[in-house]
């Protein structure tokens, strides 16, 4: 059910109203298909998913079954469910966390091992999946997920069956499930893949009135203080929204949607540019469990509307760096064409609600230019050509372009065990299991196991090989033209955009005034970046040697991390702030670029200096951190293929 032995009451949230519709739609109907929760660090995103468990109605089960089983309908594999007169019984709905770090042994099932070394015998160990039938998946950072995870709940969401076939079981269970996962925006985007299969999505942020914000601290201080207590002053609430939820689903077989309601459902999906037809039918069922939460049989325009802004925000087609949400205005536009003749009075739709914390200016939309100072200006980015980030991992041609994932490092996550009589990382369960059956367990063995060279077993691991490419953006007064700020700006977010579309880690580091800036610390989340170089102001003097010092130390900290380091630098190379009162800028600079490239981190220069009389520095620049130079006059419009290779005198790493 829940880690904690008293999880925070449901009905004792504050505010949230929207999240906790949602929520309570998962209670209704599963099959609506769960609900992401996007959210801020500390906006309690997990407690209310946890909540949720203490409202759910209780399901009939076999006492027993490790697949939740529904009484006379019994998995193939299920023993329990298939004895006679097995005894039936109320039992909470599944409420199962699954752990970042769990194998996939741990979420499909895997050999019975227990078994196998007491008997010699060949069974199936139910997983995750199986505990969840029914039933919801709770993953808390389900952005942070490994890939090898996500495939494994896609299969399972598609076709709602577990399927395992290995170590000589071929098994298969139903698995039915709702998912519920919570993420942090800044930390990394979502598979678009399982960003599809949850049904809805909420957006949350902190509350901006300071009342709210007390009363929500007054509770959780009350709840962690005294749990029981607490829980028992709000019980009556949550008997309450538990009978809601029992009446909403028995009433929803009765709710009914009229076709020209279902024709307007599918009009919002077009207006908005979906392409998944899922969203059209998880849309039909949130609009059936808000009109069954609210007592009725007949969905209204309300409920649609109400739908769709669960339903469509993050199936809507949308740029890199653009936030999820709703054309609000194309959502207006579609009700007041397209709806039916008006519903009965009460029945009118909700004025349009903006989500918390958020704004409707449009991705492409500029910020006004404002005034940071007598010599700083904010300039809006122009627009240039996306160019290619080509990036190759040694040995040559080991790994090309996208992200690739390997299955034969020593690091990375455990994901199976296969056969391998010379393995280089034993995995000890998966060999002790095969002396086992081969030898018929302990019992057949005289309690002595005899491990033999055809037992041996190879761990697979499963890691990411990807980029961490960091670029140092000049933001000082050398660079304050207005053509040439946008220039670095619009080109700066088109290798953004490359990236964040080959899921590679990407940090920002900007530098003006008195000092470097690192707007964005190595992560796979590059919208913070993107609003901040919009809103960055450019003026001041030009600290070059700060921002190669700063980029020395971010890349310092992410070497042995996994990903290969690409710097790319953009400025015109006249510095003019030392490190220390007295030194020469420009030598400082040199020293840490010379630093740079001893360290192997291969590296980039775009020369942003423009004018007849040019002074060279950029491309001195480029020479001591060994590094390719580029003019930024002519590269938004041409396309840029980077390859780095290990060279192995040295392993140093260049650009070819």
């Amino acid at each position: 059910m829940s880690d904690h032995p008293h999880p925070f009451p449901f009905a004792a949230i504050v505010g949230q109203e929207t999240l906790m519709s949602a929520l309570l739609l998962c209670a209704v109907n599963p099959g609506i298909g769960g609900v992401l929760i996007r959210g801020d660090k500390g906006s309690a995103k997990s407690t209310a998913a946890r909540a949720l468990a203490g409202v759910l109605s209780p399901i009939e089960r076999i006492a027993g079954c490790a697949y939740n089983c529904e009484p006379g309908k019994p998995a193939e594999p299920c023993e329990t469910c298939r004895a006679d007169a097995p005894a039936v019984r109320l039992s909470p709905v599944p409420f199962v966390n699954l752990p970042l770090g769990a194998t996939e042994d741990r979420v499909l099932g895997s050999l019975d091992f227990e078994r196998a070394l007491k008997e010699g015998r060949r069974s199936f160990q139910p997983g995750l999946l199986a505990a969840a039938h029914r039933g919801i998946l709770y993953i808390d950072e389900v952005n942070l997920l490994p890939d090898h995870l996500v495939d494994v709940l896609l299969d399972a969401a598609a076709m709602g069956v577990n399927r395992v076939q290995r170590e000589g079981l071929s098994v298969e269970h139903p698995t039915r499930i709702a998912l519920i996962g919570t993420m942090n925006p800044e930390e990394g985007e979502i598979r678009p893949q399982l960003l599809d299969r949850f049904g809805m999505m909420v957006e949350v942020a902190a509350p901006a009135d300071a009342r709210e914000r007390t009363e929500i601290v007054r509770r959780r201080l009350a709840w962690e203080r005294e749990p029981e207590s607490f829980n028992r002053q709000w019980e009556p609430r949550e008997q309450a929204l538990r009978a809601r939820v029992t009446s909403a689903r028995e009433l929803l077989p009765q709710v009914r949607m009229a076709e020209g309601l279902q024709l307007l459902s599918s009009e919002l999906c077009c207006a908005q540019g979906v392409r998944s037809l899922r969203a059209d039918l998880v849309m039909a069922k949130a609009a059936c469990g808000l009109a069954a939460l609210a007592g009725r049989t007949e969905v209204e325009p309300a409920d649609l509307e109400r739908a769709a802004r669960l339903v469509l925000p993050h199936r809507r087609r949308r740029k890199p760096f653009e936030d999820p949400g709703l054309d609000e205005q194309r959502l207006q536009d579609t009700l007041r064409q397209s709806a039916p003749p008006p519903a009965p009075a009460g029945s009118a739709a909700a004025p349009p609600q903006t989500e918390p914390g958020r704004g409707e200016t449009p991705a492409d939309e500029a910020p006004p230019a404002r005034n940071a100072g007598a010599a700083e200006q904010v300039f809006a980015p122009a627009r240039a050509a996306t160019p290619r980030i080509e990036l190759k991992n040694a040995p040559a041609g080991a790994g090309v372009g996208r992200r690739s994932r390997t299955r034969d490092s020593r690091r990375g996550r455990e994901v199976r065990a296969v056969p391998d009589e010379r393995p280089t990382d034993l995995a000890l369960t998966a060999t002790l299991s095969h002396a086992a059956l081969r030898s018929g367990g302990l019992a057949s063995a005289a309690g002595r196991l005899e491990v033999t060279r055809e037992d041996l077993h190879q761990k697979v691991r499963s890691g990411r090989q990807g980029s961490l490419i960091l670029f140092v953006v000049d933001a000082s007064g050398s660079m304050a033209g207005l053509r040439r700020m946008q220039l670095v700006k619009g080109t700066v977010l088109a290798l953004l955009s490359d990236a964040y579309q080959q899921r590679d880690e990407v940090g920002v580091i900007a530098f003006r005034g008195a000092g470097a800036q690192v707007l964005l610390a190595p992560t796979r989340s590059v919208e913070i970046a993107e609003r901040s170089l919009r809103e960055l102001p450019t003026g001041g003097r030009t600290p070059l040697a700060h921002a190669l010092q700063s980029a020395f130390e971010v890349l310092e900290r992410a070497a042995g991390s996994g990903p290969q380091p690409l710097l790319i630098v953009l400025s015109d190379g006249r510095a003019n702030v030392p490190l220390d009162a007295g030194a020469d800028p420009w030598q400082q600079s040199l020293e840490w670029a010379r630093s740079l490239e001893r360290s192997g981190c291969a590296a980039l220069v775009l020369d942003t200096e423009a004018g007849p009389v040019r002074l060279g520095r950029a491309p001195a620049l480029a020479r001591a951190l060994g590094a390719q130079c580029l003019d930024l006059e002519g590269f938004d419009a041409q396309s840029l293929s980077i390859s780095i290779r290990a060279r192995f005198a040295g392993g140093k790493r260049i650009l070819s």
